[in-house]
C-alpha cells in the first residue's frame, strides 16, 4: 500500500545521495582490494562486461523501484527522461568503486605490477569497477531505501 502523497518525503533529496554513497562505499571497499576480483575482471570479455554493467542498472531500478513500492518512478524528477535518484544510483554505485580503486592504488598492484599497460590496463579497471559495482548497487539502494 503507497503512503498518501502528503505523508511522503520529497522526491530526491541531496541527503538520499549521500545515504547512497554510505551504503555504497560499505559494499565495495572489500572488492576493490580483493585480487580474484582484478583476475576476474582480467578474464573477461566485453560482452560481459557490459552485461555486468547491465546488470548493476538491473539491480538498482528493482531495488529502487520494485523492492520499494512507495517510490513511483513516474512521479520523480528526471533528466533526460531517467529519475534523478536512480542516475545518483549509478554515478555512487560505479563511482565509490572507481574512487575506492584509485585511492587504494589497485589498479598499479593488481595490473601495472603484472605488466599491463594502455588501453588493457583501463579495460580491465572498468570490468573490475562494474563486478565491484553489483555489490555496491545494493548497498547503496538499501541505504537509500532503509534511511
Amino acid at each position: 500500500m503507497k503512503r498518501p502523497k502528503s505523508l511522503r518525503r520529497p522526491n530526491f533529496r541531496l541527503a538520499d545521495s549521500a545515504q547512497q554513497a554510505v551504503g555504497g562505499f560499505l559494499l565495495a571497499g572489500p572488492f576493490v582490494v580483493t585480487e580474484e576480483v582484478w583476475v576476474l575482471a582480467a578474464g573477461m570479455n566485453w560482452t560481459q562486461a557490459v552485461f555486468v554493467a547491465g546488470l548493476v542498472a538491473a539491480i538498482g531500478y528493482a531495488a529502487l523501484y520494485r523492492a520499494d513500492t512507495d517510490r513511483d518512478p513516474e512521479t520523480e524528477t528526471e533528466i533526460a527522461g531517467i529519475p534523478v535518484r536512480f542516475l545518483s544510483l549509478m554515478i555512487v554505485a560505479f563511482g565509490s568503486v572507481l574512487l575506492l580503486a584509485v585511492l587504494f592504488d589497485a589498479p598499479d598492484t593488481f595490473l601495472i605490477e603484472e605488466g599491463v599497460a594502455g588501453r588493457e590496463l583501463w579495460a580491465t579497471t572498468f570490468k573490475a569497477v562494474s563486478v565491484g559495482a553489483v555489490f555496491s548497487v545494493v548497498g547503496a539502494a538499501t541505504a537509500d531505501s532503509v534511511f
